[in-house]
């Protein structure tokens, strides 16, 4: 008995303390949410009364016209098979459904961004009339891109750059010119068929990666 006591006591204690964690009235309209999901993270815009927007990739409208199902919190899994099928909408959820048992930072890009924040209400007409189906792309219309036009009024995703700056610096680089070199060559070798046709196009593209490294 005292053991189960003891146990109801901490999770009454670790519910309150994801209450106040995410407890709305620490928002206004029109605030910029950020919470971790998978390997990026996810934005929304606050819209009060405990609901924010937010551009996420889903695979179940792909499955089920069912708006039930559909309107359930997004897992994870839903979300990264979303990506692949490129399959998102914009949508209103609740905070907890938002956060999805992470705390929520608010505002952190007005510390990044080079723009100040337009006004509450207009962030929040924007964020509601881009509500339904969009056209969605990882790397060039993703959620972040929605809350940026959205706060600030220009699309644009800091992850995205500092991704496509890091595969840059993988792909673009001497090292890399070298292997495709060493590769383009070695191959048609191993399988006998070394011809002008089957060299010269790697070493453009070698050639190229040099240039751009």
């Amino acid at each position: 008995m005292f053991l189960y006591q003891l146990l109801n006591i901490f999770y009454v204690a670790s519910q309150k303390e994801e209450e106040s964690k995410n407890d709305s009235s620490r928002y206004k309209r029109g605030d910029l949410l950020e919470v971790p999901r998978t390997l990026f993270t996810h934005f929304g815009i606050y819209l009060g009364d405990n609901r924010v927007a937010h551009l996420i990739p889903d695979i179940l409208p792909v499955f089920t016209k069912n708006t039930s199902a559909i309107s359930t919190i997004v897992s994870n899994n839903r979300l990264v098979l979303g990506v692949i099928a490129k399959v998102a909408s914009v949508r209103v959820d609740s905070l907890a459904d938002f956060a999805y048992g992470s705390e929520i930072l608010v505002n952190h890009m007005d510390k990044v961004c080079s723009q100040p924040p337009l006004d509450g209400d207009e962030i929040v007409r924007r964020a509601e009339k881009l509500l339904g189906k969009v056209n969605y792309s990882l790397l060039w219309y993703n959620c972040e891109h929605y809350v940026m036009y959205c706060r600030y009024g220009m699309s644009i995703s800091y992850q995205t750059y500092q991704f496509c700056t890091a595969v840059r610096k993988i792909v673009c680089s001497r090292k890399s010119s070298y292997l495709t070199a060493l590769c383009g060559v070695a191959v048609p070798l191993y399988l006998g068929c070394v011809t002008l046709l089957t060299v010269l196009p790697t070493l453009l593209v070698s050639f190229t990666i040099w240039m751009a490294a």
